[in-house]
């Protein structure tokens, strides 16, 4: 496999494990970037990203980054946090009235920001074509009931996060959630982020695919049998309503709408560069980043039947949980997005790291591909 791009020489052994990933993993088609303090030492990429193996991945190849879109929403938040147009600890029905409804007027923007609203899936059974209705999104999502009582415990809103962040975004900012989180996140910093792609950008896409025969691990298969065996259940419901969810990530009317929580589209390059704005404060101040990534929440998921830890936005460390490290330090934090990719920082060792896929692995926590690499790097680091 021929690997293209750019490494510092002290980190010749990232190279060989990037490389390895496509003799051992499946792999088609990735990219990994890592900063350290500021400085680019990994920019590579390598494979193909068309269905038929015919078209070079390139520089600047994009993938769906899925739910490592969710920490760039969680910033544009936090950055109106930090203005005054949004409140961490008031009623989110003080701005938007009608979520208020059937016990949900108590519910913060906290709770929203670290999945313990009890808001990650809606009863009612929704027909495919409304994925891509923002208004029937949170219609349904203003009417619902809580799945639990808010803050009493957590779970994953995997998808229903990007349409209640964004409605939220979208009423104090005065713009389209896609596009309010975009000029407030990527713009900033030069990356190439989008919420909402353009279809002039279709022809730089990489197109997904599953790994085969891969079960993943005890998580993905705890998920997975609640899908096929009660789908009724809050976990199948998260998941399959509306029933396009998991089956349209390929398409153009994905690629072209705003979903905030799961249809960014980015690269390594993207990744890296918007956690190394945050490490460099030049995305919130030290107060607000502080607040975001402190611990809010741990223990079993109710959504992904798993132990998770969230902060505001993003996940924590769990340094003794095989599949749920980022593999650098026990103060990393980040999101991973479904099938693979992942962004994070590590703030004591001053590391911003990116890694994207267009072969999705059936992992619900961490990939371990994306584990290995972040594992080498630590190591090139001593």
């Amino acid at each position: 496999m021929q690997i293209q791009g750019y490494f510092d020489l002290r980190f010749e052994a990232v190279k060989e494990t990037f490389a390895n990933l496509f003799e051992q993993t499946q792999q088609r088609g990735a990219a990994v970037c890592v900063k350290v303090g500021g400085e680019t030492v990994i920019d590579l990429w390598a494979g193909v990203a068309d269905n038929a193996g015919e078209q070079a991945w390139q520089s600047d190849t994009l993938v769906n980054l899925f739910s490592c879109t969710k920490t760039f929403t969680a910033v544009a938040a936090l950055q109106l946090v930090g203005e005054g147009r949004l409140q961490l600890d008031e009623p989110v029905a003080r701005l938007w009235p009608e979520f208020g409804a059937n016990g949900k007027g108590g519910i913060t923007l906290r709770q929203l920001l670290s999945h313990q609203a009890g808001l990650p899936a809606i009863r009612q059974p929704l027909p495919p074509e409304a994925l891509y209705d923002w208004d029937a999104m949170t219609a349904a999502l203003a009417a619902e009931h809580p799945w639990w009582n808010p803050g009493d415990g957590h779970g994953y809103a995997a998808i229903t996060y990007g349409w209640l962040l964004g409605e939220l975004i979208r009423r104090a900012d005065g713009r389209e959630a896609g596009e309010a989180i975009v000029a407030r996140t990527a713009r900033p910093l030069d990356l190439d982020f989008h919420i909402g792609l353009a279809d002039a950008e279709f022809d730089r896409v990489g197109y997904l695919t599953r790994q085969k025969n891969n079960f993943g691990d005890a998580a993905a298969q705890r998920v997975f049998k609640a899908l096929v065996e009660d789908p009724q259940s809050l976990t199948a419901r998260a998941f399959t309503n509306p029933p396009s969810i998991m089956n349209s990530a390929n398409k153009p009317e994905w690629r072209r709408m705003s979903q905030p929580a799961a249809n960014g589209h980015g690269n390594a390059r993207s990744l890296a560069g918007f956690y190394d704005g945050l490490l460099r404060g030049e995305l919130l101040d030290y107060e607000l980043l502080t607040e975001m990534t402190r611990e809010h929440c741990q223990g079993e998921d109710r959504t992904l039947l798993t132990r998770t830890r969230f902060a505001l936005g993003c996940w924590l460390d769990q340094p003794e949980v095989v599949n749920a490290t980022f593999g650098m330090g026990p103060a990393a934090f980040g999101h991973p997005g479904a099938g693979g990719c992942i962004g994070f920082a590590d703030p004591q060792q001053d590391i911003a790291f990116g890694y994207v896929t267009n072969t999705l692995g059936p992992y619900v926590l961490m990939d371990p591909r994306a584990q290995a690499l972040a594992r080498s790097v630590k190591a090139c680091l001593g």
